[in-house]
């Protein structure tokens, strides 16, 4: 697949490192939190993570949709404490992350291929975007629901983000409303439409 190019690894890192000093988790008293399974003190293999290495394997294909790799606390448990996550994010031709927010943590994206149509919404309801090229970098503030398009029709794009959290948490705004129990009367009140036409869109959501 060799979505992540060797050569842009060391960029990638380093923005990591960069977000950890704007990370927002409670500090610890204590260099690192220890795995809780074992007595055993950890060795460098608790420190590292290998779940990204298929994005550089040439022989895997890119994937068809759009999909996120992560190295947040929940796949690499040595971060918890540290304030830092990190994600590969995988857009192939004309596809979109769909609007969401995270609650925890605001992100910091750098766009290594490809082009991509990205946008926040602050509280006032304005929406900021921004056409990126490759080797741009945009914050999404913490909280505010934001997306990322890639436009193109035939080019894939491939980004990378860092949160200043562990943990940053993702809220997908159509999963949260339409795939959730929410009572269909209360959506078709808020959307100002009919109940009809809020389970086309749930059925089309789950389908």
């Amino acid at each position: 697949m060799a979505i992540l190019p060797s050569i842009l690894l060391f960029l990638a890192v380093s923005l990591v490192t960069f977000h950890v000093s704007v990370a927002g988790d409670a500090d610890i008293l204590s260099d690192f939190i220890p795995p809780t399974n074992t007595t055993v003190p950890p060795d460098g293999g608790y420190f590292t993570y290998t779940g990204l290495r298929a994005t550089i394997d040439p022989t895997i294909p890119f994937p068809p949709d759009f999909k996120v790799f992560k190295a947040s606390m929940a796949e690499f448990p040595a971060l918890n404490g540290q304030s830092v996550s990190f994600a590969l994010l995988a857009y192939p031709p004309g596809t979109v992350n769909p609007p969401h927010t995270h609650p925890r943590a605001s992100e910091l994206l750098f766009l290594l291929e490809g082009s991509l149509e990205v946008g926040f919404v602050t509280t006032t309801n304005k929406l900021i975007n921004q056409t990126l090229e490759e080797g741009d970098i945009f914050i999404f503030p913490k909280g505010l629901m934001h997306f990322q398009y890639n436009r193109d029709k035939q080019t894939p794009a491939v980004a990378v983000s860092a949160f200043g959290s562990a943990s940053a948490g993702t809220v997908s705004i159509p999963s949260a409303v339409f795939n959730t129990s929410i009572y269909d009367p209360i959506l078709a009140v808020s959307f100002k439409t009919d109940i009809a036409t809020i389970r086309r869109i749930k059925y089309g959501l789950s389908h």
